[in-house]
């Protein structure tokens, strides 16, 4: 799926809990916003920064140096090196990893209470002071270029990057995070201080905390953490991507038994009034796994398939409608044809009843199931300010989707599924389809 680690906010943001919660917005002392739940039941606290923009602040010439700069963020720092660091964290009995999507740059870390003071010098170090040596750069860039070996030779990674490609042009979103063999062959240590300094600043982070910890503590705590940052990143975050995506079918030859399909269509933001509308027309047509339309023509009906699904891909920059399959070449054309099918039958004939019943009950009684965990809250809480929700998201977004009647979900499929909009992206030799458009495998 194209932008697949780009949404990772938004499939979080669909499990949040139906029972109430109570979210404090404190502001601390050096004047960084945070969200606090307070759970004193167990002696740690997670904390999780989510710094915007993410690899999309690429240099546009460095693609790939914010994502092998997140990667040495926990490769030593200070005075220590790789393994010395390692061993702190280890004799604190704390946890901190660095991850970075296309829209964000992901710190999620855990700590006792009772180590709480020493966790969060430790943190501040790994981000104000990264030793970026040589010896863990070459270790880390050889991780990233075997990475980018095994996408050229995987299926699913060559359509992703194919339609992301026609989907966003010239945006960052359209090619990977991880750069190209030559683009992370050639990044050196000062493009790295400089990736550093483009996104690791107190203008574009969020936080948020759950656990052992109050206002006044968590306060002082994140001032500590990220008072040695620089006030403002050194470039503006992204514009928004526009997508280019047209109607029809991309064909990329590969030798295999089955095609790979990945395809999509325009979205909506989830600040548009038809949102939840249309999660719920999602849910139905091929979101809901063995419940949904497209599994039951396809798969059980008819055996092209082992598994398709869809979903609404929602990201910072730009949202599209996207799904995926894998079908055998002789079989994909009828499945692709089927899906437009089922895309036009949605659009004229709505929904039944019970189908709505059935996904407002998944979509809302879901909820607490994933709600589990304070470093689950701590993510779920900076994700939502990362995207500009209300604290009060969590005590609402039950009642939004039960508040979705078929008529709604019968006017956001009109408005939005229209077949002649898909792009299908096939990887595999498709027999009985062609494309409009063929393509060799990207590196």
């Amino acid at each position: 799926m194209i932008r697949a680690l780009a949404t990772f906010v938004f499939v979080a943001l669909a499990s949040l809990p139906a029972r109430a919660i109570e979210i404090q917005q404190i502001t601390s002392p050096g004047g960084i916003k945070a969200w606090l739940v307070e759970d004193h039941s167990i002696p740690f606290t997670a904390l999780t920064l989510m710094f915007k923009g993410g690899a999309s602040l690429d240099a546009p010439d460095k693609r790939g140096a914010i994502n092998l700069m997140t990667a040495l963020l926990e490769e030593g720092s200070g005075e220590m090196n790789s393994v010395q660091f390692a061993e702190a964290a280890e004799a604190l009995a704390t946890s901190a990893s660095f991850n970075v999507s296309d829209d964000a740059l992901v710190v999620s870390a855990r700590a006792l209470t009772e180590n709480r003071d020493q966790a969060a010098d430790l943190l501040r170090q790994a981000l104000t002071q990264p030793r970026f040596d040589a010896d863990a750069i070459e270790r880390v860039r050889a991780q990233v270029q075997s990475s980018i070996r095994s996408e050229a030779t995987d299926p699913e990674s060559i359509a992703t990057k194919a339609l992301a490609a026609q989907a966003w042009g010239d945006h960052p979103y359209a090619t990977s995070i991880n750069g190209t063999a030559e683009s992370v062959a050639a990044l050196t240590r000062d493009d790295l201080i400089e990736a550093q300094k483009r996104i690791l600043a107190r203008d574009r982070v969020v936080v948020a905390a759950a656990g052992d910890i109050d206002a006044e503590a968590l306060g002082l705590l994140i001032d500590k953490v990220l008072g040695g940052l620089p006030e403002a990143g050194s470039v503006p975050l992204p514009e928004p991507a526009k997508l280019g995506l047209t109607g029809g079918v991309t064909v990329i030859d590969w030798d295999s038994p089955q095609t790979v399909v990945t395809f999509a269509q325009p979205g909506l933001p989830m600040s548009d009034p038809d949102y939840f509308a249309a999660v719920v027309a999602d849910h139905i047509l091929g979101g809901g796994g063995f419940s949904s339309r497209l599994m039951d023509e396809i798969r059980e009906k008819r055996g092209l398939t082992y598994g398709v699904g869809t979903g609404l891909a929602n990201a910072l920059y730009g949202e599209t409608w996207q799904g995926g399959m894998a079908s055998a070449n002789e079989k994909v054309a009828e499945a692709v044809d089927l899906i437009r099918q089922e895309w036009a039958r949605f659009a004229e004939g709505g929904v039944t009843d019970k189908e709505l019943t059935d996904a407002r009950t998944y979509l809302t009684g879901e909820y607490p199931l994933r709600f589990d965990g304070n470093s689950k809250i701590a993510s779920i809480l900076a994700g939502m300010q990362l995207v500009g929700l209300p604290a009060d998201y969590v005590n609402t977004r039950n009642a939004k989707v039960e508040a979705v009647t078929a008529k709604d979900v019968q006017r956001v499929a009109q408005r939005l599924l229209h077949a002649d909009q898909i792009r299908f992206v096939l990887v595999g030799r498709p027999q009985g389809i062609s494309g409009d458009a063929a393509a060799a495998p990207s590196n």
